[in-house]
């Protein structure tokens, strides 16, 4: 194992600036997820640390050897890394066996250590009774294994992982993060795992670099992405956060809609304010509670029963609509007036 680092990486195509100046030092075992949307950047810095493209600014090493720079690149082949693409790329004409070795024939091992490595990642990743079966006979999270297998097979420093579960359909997916992470948590390879999917980084990373105008927005493992979002971007991709505008009064309180809340973090006084609170945080009420700290009133826009829960959106007097969930119990209808309880500690001040 050996630690990744990304410094001050850049890619033009052209005039087009795809990744900005992106640093991240990714510890040796730690699987890493870069998420964000389409063209924010991720997959084009992941084939940055592949080596398919060479960097137009900045550097990747890989523990003390540069393998990236504008200077030089170590080619592909070179690199000790596996990736595995959103298709698979499986031979057809080839067994699972014969897919799952075929690197290790590459590299011309020994027919006893092909069949010993290639016995004991087949009964970690549960293929083998698969072995002799082709491609096209197995489903696509049989498939997905196979890949992991033959990436796995030989040892790689680092595994990248563009995309893997896109083409299966929802249930297989969760399936496979779990398995993704199990794998990870069996061999501890250091790994660069890209995703648009929140559930798919959250389930497998241990630390998530939300990306977005080729840039990397903030990093941290989930819990820190999740509870302490740092600008409106993450706050609204990472579990759909409502931003509230407002202006700070003090560094506790932010005024919005016309209320005075008392928020987590430190606001600037007299200054622009934003906060970030999720759908569920908030505490849908249809009378006027006693207190009224941290209350703010509105009106019902819609409702949707989802069975498990109700999703409404309601409008605070000063025109912003909310998103917020409730139990299936609670039903109001649209027009009607409600009251919104923000708790203190949910009221996160977004620093960017």
């Amino acid at each position: 194992m050996a630690s990744v680092e990304l410094r001050g990486l850049t890619k033009f195509y052209g005039p087009i600036k795809v990744v900005d100046n992106v640093s991240l030092r990714i510890d040796p075992g730690k699987l890493v997820c870069l998420l964000g949307p389409s063209g924010c950047g991720k997959t084009t810095t992941l084939r940055l640390i592949a080596g398919f493209v060479e960097p137009s600014d900045g550097e990747i090493t890989v523990g003390d050897r540069v393998i990236s720079s504008v200077r030089q690149t170590v080619p592909p082949e070179r690199r000790n890394m596996s990736m595995i693409f959103q298709s698979y790329a499986l031979w057809p004409h080839m067994t699972v066996a014969e897919n799952v070795a075929y690197g290790l024939k590459i590299r011309k091992a020994g027919a006893d250590v092909i069949a010993r490595k290639l016995d004991a990642i087949l009964t970690t990743t549960q293929l083998g009774r698969f072995a002799d079966r082709y491609p096209g006979e197995l489903s696509g999270g049989q498939q997905q294994r196979v890949a992991l297998a033959r990436a796995l097979i030989v040892e790689p420093e680092t595994l990248l992982l563009d995309e893997p579960l896109s083409n299966l359909d929802a249930n297989l997916r969760e399936e496979m993060r779990f398995e993704i992470r199990r794998l990870h948590d069996v061999f501890h390879c250091t790994t660069v795992y890209v995703t648009h999917d929140q559930s798919e980084a959250m389930t497998t990373a241990d630390v998530i670099a939300v990306m977005n105008g080729g840039r990397i927005e903030q990093a941290g493992s989930p819990e820190e992405i999740y509870d302490r979002p740092r600008s409106e971007f993450v706050a609204r991709f990472i579990g759909n956060s409502n931003v509230l505008k407002g202006r700070g009064l003090d560094a506790r309180t932010v005024e919005f809609s016309g209320v005075p809340l008392q928020v987590n973090g430190v606001a600037s006084a007299n200054a622009p304010a934003a906060l970030s609170i999720r759908q569920h945080e908030i505490n849908l009420m249809p009378a006027k509670p006693q207190s009224d700290s941290n209350v703010v009133p509105a009106k019902v826009v819609r409702q949707i029963f989802l069975g498990g829960n109700r999703d409404y959106m309601v409008e605070a007097g000063d025109g912003t609509q909310l998103r917020l969930i409730t139990s299936p119990a609670l039903s109001i209808a649209p027009g009607a007036p409600v009251w919104l309880h923000l708790p203190p500690d949910k009221c996160r001040v977004l620093a960017e």
